[in-house]
């Protein structure tokens, strides 16, 4: 089967993490790192009026993941659930989304907050964020069992 498209970074994100293992994980993790999310030049004439935006969804690639569970265990849980109702990396397509505070843009760089992931990571896409899910209607699955639990 020919792939639908291939991904192509069109930049890369700057965070404090140098690797994996010190990344905060779990649902109960607190990500208010700032760094940058550097944008190719050539790009760059993307990010016009991007300024105007608060928030922004950051679609990126677990470059350091290898293989996929179809059931996982979250970091600091004891019950297993299927990956697509985790944020887990072993996925069969090892493809992330992170929301971020847009703090202001410098060119090509987008300096921003909210950052989960590692010094180099690839970014397939940025939009802006969007949300038309009033906050009494957002079901949140398993997460507050296991923040209760978690107290």
């Amino acid at each position: 089967m020919e792939p639908l498209f291939t991904p192509r970074a069109i930049g890369f994100a700057r965070t404090p993490y140098p690797d994996v293992s010190v990344v905060p994980k779990g649902p109960l993790a607190k990500h208010d790192a700032e760094g940058t999310l550097e944008i190719l030049p050539e790009l760059a004439e993307g990010l016009t009026d991007i300024e105007g935006f608060s928030h922004l969804i950051v679609i990126w690639v677990f470059d350091r993941a290898k293989g996929f569970e179809l059931v996982t265990t979250p970091p600091g849980g004891t019950i297993a659930h299927g990956v697509f109702a985790t944020r887990s990396p072993y996925r069969p397509n090892p493809i992330a989304l992170t929301i971020v505070e847009l703090l202001r843009r410098e060119g090509n760089r987008l300096h921003v907050r909210g950052l989960d992931m590692v010094d180099g990571t690839p970014i397939l896409d940025i939009k802006p964020y969007l949300s038309n899910v009033p906050e009494e209607k957002l079901r949140r699955g398993w997460l507050p069992e296991f923040e209760q639990r978690r107290g």
